[in-house]
């Protein structure tokens, strides 16, 4: 992988896991987390340029959703999970 590829690869990566961090739901945050990292781990050895264009372009189009999907939730508030209480880390 070409040095200007995998940084755009990396940043990439980075983003989508910064902007599932911001999911207000427990439960959408750690499964986005999970499925960004299991994703990229399973990829991690493709040296196909043309399939790696296709990856990245598939990882922004999720990107997009993260965003709309962080945004929806932000509008409708919950309330915190038990799990989430600062007394139970």
């Amino acid at each position: 992988m070409a040095a200007s590829s995998r940084a755009q690869v990396l940043r990439l990566y980075r983003a989508l896991l910064r902007e599932s961090q911001r999911f207000s739901s427990y439960n959408y945050r750690t499964y986005a987390i999970r499925r960004i990292r299991d994703a990229f781990r399973e990829n991690k050895n493709i040296a196909d340029s043309e399939k790696i264009e296709e990856l990245l372009n598939k990882a922004k189009a999720n990107l997009e959703v993260i965003q709309r999907q962080v945004t929806i939730g932000q509008l409708y508030s919950t309330e915190k999970l038990v799990i989430e209480s600062p007394g139970n880390t």
